[in-house]
């Protein structure tokens, strides 16, 4: 389909919406009418191109992917699907001769609250690239009410507000109330033989209803349009009359919002018991919910579960929707009489898995006897599949009981759920090819050496159509003007970018485009604080969600060391620099929001020092989101990715930060390790002790208090917490980089790593004075970015691991047009 109403039929669309929705003229609209009149009218054009794309899948009967994650960190929509859609001009036109601006419009919009960080913008980077590549998919999770949290900064604390979204962020929202599905937990599972079969009923369960609301997502310039559907928990039993009647207002409200709270808010706090409950039920009502659609839908098109596995990708981006495989065996045996090996044969030949952790304590893991209690069909599943599994470990390892014990999915009184994920998935693959090995290496090298051909590496990717030529329309012309526009579709093409390396007047204008950003996320943080920054000096970047291993405390700590040079010798030859933080702390992550603090208090300290601040500032972004990314990204000169070697997954903050023309200073860490690969030692700068070195620094002793004692740079910045900033004492984070009183010391080397840091940022800036070697750098890293775009990623799993093809509709196929269908 091809469907693209120019301007005139636009604003005819936009002023029949209006009529009909509003009973409202463009004249007397009011902004926020207008907003969701537009929101309608796209809508209906991605509605036209999703029906048709979904009957040429089902008359090919293409293979499809269903994509499971807790989160999918959307941002706002309306500007990308335009963009999209190519109908942002047409949309601007129409707009301005209805006395709006399309710009204003966008504002108009909530970023949707149903995504933190990393995971979540990885898998809405996945959804545009899927359908940008005409593939097959869906995505499923839950529709938050209320998103993670607002982040709102009072003297320096985080406080948690809630993100209240969906007021302006249900327009997007279909909500599908003829496909409701029941979903069961707790009571007591009875078992009764019948007919020669074990029957499986239910006692005493909690039932809800999971409502599904579509949210229509585009690919860029494509066929593609698919749905990304998001579950409501709503209670199964009508309203208690009785109680409310006899006066019990708020019993019988209770016990009609009660299934409520499974969707209100995103990751609840788990260091209490009730917090962990709630986890474990918004993971199993999202797998369950969305493992009934996906065998609805498949029944509806091919009448049989035979050939499912056939025609059935389903993948589980990371381990929180692991319990599809259960429930899926679940369905088939008890609900299609499948026997247990053929239900298992189709359920592992189905599902695939990402793991995006190395980190022990983010292996997730559940308590048994949580599990029986709140899934108790499920945990009588998983203990056969465990029994099952032990068996074929114990012939593989004879006699190696510990090793059958770590590999268990069951085992002293945990259920493990990353081992679960790989025993009933048939691919598994990290994000980064570091990450990846050390997988094999590390933590599950058990099931590697068992089952070796079963794990494989996808390096992450980002969708460059939006962190690229949406949200940087100025380089995306200086790159329209030069290497032509292939790469907005084939992003392999940015690599042309490198022979205007040496061009003076690309250099110029590459420059003057930073530039330009940098006034415009001035602006931008102007508007919000009032907070006026030095355009001039140079924006150095700290993006990710607040984590020990993410280090933004080595960051703090020689910004601390520069503040303190500054002091000594206020006169010094001393480039201006601005350090930008953006980051949320978990609710109950109490050393993260002292960090904040941190950040915070040297930030009003610093402010308050005339002299000083107009040599060294530092922002923190409040409320930090993919809205606000949007705007610093491309204003960024350097790149911050300074994670312990060994720790971090992949990364995706670093290739947007890179496609935008950031230079990164980072460890071996990550994606850092293939950057580095993809630009050369000279256009990045990469510091500190890579992951075998650490490895073999913790295995020879690790004592933080000897650095302390030799580097007397560091300790001056070390003594200074103690005294603190704007007076708070940082004394808590001293000693626990030095001595704690429990714990190790320094446990993610901020110590250890700070010397190499320092020399290397010094370095980093004293090249920054050469504007032209810095500028080619920056195209360097610009040319060298195609290949973490996301639609490289995306081509590897649809090839290698869920055989996925591509359907194109055919362009001879009769097109209907939003404005025929509203005429009539």
């Amino acid at each position: 389909m091809n469907y693209k109403p120019n301007a005139t039929e636009v604003k005819f669309n936009i002023e029949q919406k209006l009529s009909r929705q509003f009973g409202a003229t463009a004249r007397d609209a009011s902004r926020e009418q207008m907003y969701k009149a537009v929101v309608h009218t796209v809508k209906d054009i991605l509605t036209e191109k999703r029906s048709e794309f979904k009957d040429t899948i089902n008359h090919k009967g293409e293979k499809r992917i269903y994509y499971m994650c807790m989160e999918f960190l959307m941002g706002r929509s309306l500007k990308t699907s335009l963009h999209n859609l190519g109908l942002a001009e047409s949309y601007k036109k129409a707009l301005k001769n209805l006395g709006y601006d399309l710009n204003d419009l966008y504002e108009c919009e909530p970023d949707a609250g149903l995504g933190n960080g990393g995971l979540g913008r990885l898998a809405a980077c996945f959804m545009d690239s899927l359908y940008s590549l005409d593939y097959p998919a869906c995505g499923f999770s839950l529709c938050y009410e209320y998103g993670l949290f607002k982040q709102k900064i009072v003297d320096g604390i985080q406080v948690e507000m809630p993100d209240i979204w969906l007021p302006g962020g249900e327009v997007w929202l279909v909500p599908r109330t003829d496909r409701i599905f029941t979903v069961k937990m707790g009571g007591k599972v009875i078992e009764k033989w019948q007919n020669g079969r074990l029957e499986i009923g239910y006692e005493d369960t909690e039932d809800f209803e999971a409502v599904p609301y579509d949210m229509m997502v585009s690919g860029g310039d494509s066929d593609g349009v698919n749905r990304l559907r998001l579950w409501k928990a709503r209670d199964i039993r009508s309203f208690n009359m009785g109680l409310f009647t006899q006066g019990q207002y708020t019993r019988a409200l209770e016990e009609s919002n009660s299934a409520e709270i499974i969707s209100k808010v995103l990751y609840p706090s788990d260091n209490h018991m009730e917090g962990k409950l709630l986890r474990l039920t918004q993971q199993y009502f999202l797998v369950s919910a969305s493992v009934q659609s996906i065998i609805r839908d498949h029944m509806a098109v091919y009448g049989t579960l035979d050939n499912l596995h056939e025609k059935v990708a389903i993948h589980i981006n990371d381990t929180h929707p692991a319990l599809c495989i259960p429930e899926l065996m679940r369905i088939l045996v008890d609900e299609y009489n499948y026997s247990w090996e053929h239900a298992w044969y189709i359920t592992t030949n189905t599902v695939s898995y990402t793991n995006h952790t190395v980190m022990p304590e983010a292996l997730e893991k559940w308590s048994e006897d949580l599990f029986r209690f709140r899934l108790p069909r499920i945990h009588t599943i998983v203990r056969e599949i465990n029994e099952r599994f032990c068996k074929e470990a114990w012939d593989r390892f004879p006699g190696n009981w510990s090793r059958v014990s770590a590999m268990s999915i069951i085992s002293y009184g945990q259920v493990h759920m990353a081992n679960l994920a790989v025993i009933g998935s048939h691919t598994v693959n990290g994000v980064s090819k570091l990450h990846s090995q050390i997988l094999v290496d590390s933590v599950f090298k058990d099931f590697y050496r068992m089952w070796p051909e079963r794990f494989t590496n996808v390096t992450n990717g980002i969708a460059h159509r939006r962190w690229l030529c949406y949200s940087n329309p100025g380089l995306a012309g200086l790159l329209d003007e030069t290497i032509g526009t292939g790469y907005r579709k084939n992003p392999e093409e940015l690599e042309k970018f490198l022979a205007f390396a040496d061009d003076k007047a690309v250099l110029d204008k590459l420059r003057a485009i930073k530039h330009d950003n940098k006034e415009a996320f001035s602006e931008f943080i102007y508007k919000r604080t009032g907070t006026p920054i030095d355009t001039h000096s140079i924006y150095d970047v700290q993006i990710k969600r607040l984590h020990e291993y993410k280090r933004q405390l080595l960051n703090v700590l020689n910004i601390i060391g520069m503040y303190l040079d500054l002091l000594d010798n206020p006169d010094m030859d001393f480039y201006p620099r601005t350090f930008i933080f953006g980051a949320k702390a978990a609710p109950g992550y109490q050393l993260a929001k002292r960090i904040i603090q941190l950040i915070c208090m040297l930030s009003r300290e610093l402010d308050a020092n005339p002299k000083i601040r107009e040599k060294l500032r530092v922002i923190f972004v409040e409320d930090y989101n993919v809205s606000a990314a949007e705007c610093l990204i491309p204003a960024a000169e350097i790149s911050q990715q300074i994670s312990m070697a060994g720790k971090e997954a992949s990364g995706t903050g670093c290739m947007k930060l890179m496609i935008n023309g950031a230079l990164t200073i980072g460890t071996l860490d990550g994606a850092n390790v293939e950057m580095h690969a993809a630009v050369g030692d000279d256009n990045i700068y990469i510091f500190g002790l890579n992951a075998a070195e650490v490895e073999e620094l913790w295995l020879s002793g690790y004592t933080p208090a000897i650095y302390y004692s030799r580097n007397e740079k560091l300790r001056r910045i070390i003594d200074r917490l103690n005294v603190g900033f704007a007076g708070e004492s940082f004394a808590d984070i001293a000693t626990y980089l030095i001595s704690p009183t429990y714990g190790v010391a320094d446990p993610y080397l901020c110590i250890a790593d700070f010397d190499s840091y320092n020399r290397i940022h010094g370095a980093m800036y004293r090249d920054y004075l050469d504007r032209d070697r810095w500028t080619r750098m920056s195209l360097v890293n610009i040319a060298k970015c195609g290949y973490f775009a996301a639609d490289r990623a995306v081509a590897e799993y649809a090839d290698r691991i869920w055989h996925l093809n591509r359907v194109p509709v055919p362009k001879a196929a009769p097109a209907k047009t939003a404005k025929a269908k509203t005429k009539k």
